[in-house]
């Protein structure tokens, strides 16, 4: 195919970068829900079996644009590969896995500084946190209220990070893994599987 605007643009070193700033754009725009794979490779003039060529799937795409180190389709089958009463556990214990390593925690400090100044870059982490990561996991719990569950979580994990690894509120910043998921995995559990018109205990 030859021409304009209307022509796809092959496989190029500058391809990936053209998806990603396009991805970033429409993911603003429509929300992760509602932007499609489709509207991302029209905007960028690409075919779109490329992006599905240099990211895989959406939720990779996503996640590039945010330059999270892992595929959140893979950190959600991580968790609810746990038992169930031991969910908020795995939310913990695998939030610390990913983002624990320093250059990694850095790489999470720098994001959630943007997300205090860039209206953009928090609604992108919302729609990461909430539809990306953790909506999967409570839709696969079949329990009510599964986007509400998903956000509660979310509050939890991103507090965590914001005060911890951005703000350095002591002694939040010096807690160890075990003592995080101590104090952190029964409320996250509560939020994902427990009864969220009755007390914390129920």
């Amino acid at each position: 195919m030859t021409g304009g605007r209307t022509g796809r643009r092959p496989g190029t070193p500058d391809t990936r970068q053209a998806i990603l700033v396009a991805a970033r754009g429409r993911f603003a725009e429509a929300g992760y829900r509602g932007a499609s794979i489709r509207a991302i490779a029209a905007e960028a003039g690409v075919d779109p079996a490329l992006v599905h060529h240099y990211f895989g799937t959406k939720r990779a795409l996503f996640a590039a644009v945010l330059e999270v180190p892992a595929d959140p389709a893979d950190v959600a089958r991580r968790i609810v590969a746990a038992p169930r009463d031991e969910i908020g556990t795995a939310v913990v214990r695998t939030f610390i896995s990913v983002w624990g390593p320093p250059e990694r925690r850095e790489r999470l400090r720098v994001l959630l500084a943007s997300v205090a100044t860039d209206p953009e870059v928090a609604g992108l982490v919302r729609e990461f946190v909430v539809d990306a990561l953790l909506g999967p996991v409570a839709e696969s719990l079949e329990v009510d209220r599964p986007r509400l569950r998903a956000t509660l979580a979310g509050s939890q994990v991103i507090g965590f990070a914001l005060l911890a690894y951005v703000i350095g509120i002591e002694p939040l910043a010096s807690l160890d893994a075990e003592e995080i998921v101590a104090i952190y995995a029964p409320t996250i559990q509560h939020y994902l599987t427990g009864d969220l018109d009755g007390p914390m205990g129920a």
